[in-house]
C-alpha cells in the first residue's frame, strides 16, 4: 500500500527559480518557499507574524519548470501544491544526510495581493502525447 502526502503551500519565494537540465536534457526548477504563520495577540489586538517554515521543491518539465522563470520572481506570493518526498544524500564531508523536499505539481502566482496575466503555452500533439505516456513513472 502506497500512502502519498499532498500538500498545499503558500508563502513567498525567497530567491529567483532556477532552472537546471539533467543528463538525459529534461528541465527541473528548484524553489525554496518561505511561509510564514500569522497569529492573533490577544493582548495587543493585532496580527502578528509567526514561526516561518521553508520548503524546498522541484518543478518538472511537465509541470512548467521551464515556464517559472518568465512567470515569478523572489519575492513572488505563490500556491504550491505537491508530494513531500524524502530524499538521502552523502554530504560534502562524506554525512549521511537526509531532506524531505516538495514535488510540485502545480505552482502559481498567488492572486491574494497581486494581479497576473496568463499566456498559454502551445504544446505539440507530441508533446502533449509524451505526458500521457510518462505519467506516474
Amino acid at each position: 500500500m502506497s500512502i502519498t502526502t499532498a500538500i498545499t503551500v503558500i508563502g513567498n519565494l525567497t530567491d529567483d527559480p532556477q532552472v537546471r537540465f539533467t543528463q538525459s536534457g529534461t528541465s527541473v526548477a528548484s524553489v525554496t518557499i518561505a511561509s510564514t504563520e500569522r497569529v492573533y495577540d490577544r493582548s495587543s489586538g493585532e496580527w502578528k507574524d509567526g514561526e516561518t517554515t521553508f520548503i524546498r521543491g522541484t518543478v518538472w518539465k511537465n509541470n512548467g519548470a521551464e515556464n517559472l522563470t518568465d512567470s515569478l520572481e523572489k519575492g513572488s506570493r505563490v500556491i504550491a501544491h505537491g508530494k513531500l518526498k524524502q530524499r538521502s544524500y552523502k554530504d560534502r564531508d562524506g554525512i549521511d544526510r537526509t531532506v524531505i523536499e516538495m514535488e510540485i505539481d502545480e505552482l502559481g502566482a498567488s492572486l491574494k495581493y497581486a494581479t497576473a496575466k496568463t499566456t498559454k503555452i502551445r504544446r505539440s500533439a507530441q508533446a502533449a502525447n509524451e505526458t500521457w505516456q510518462t505519467a506516474g513513472v
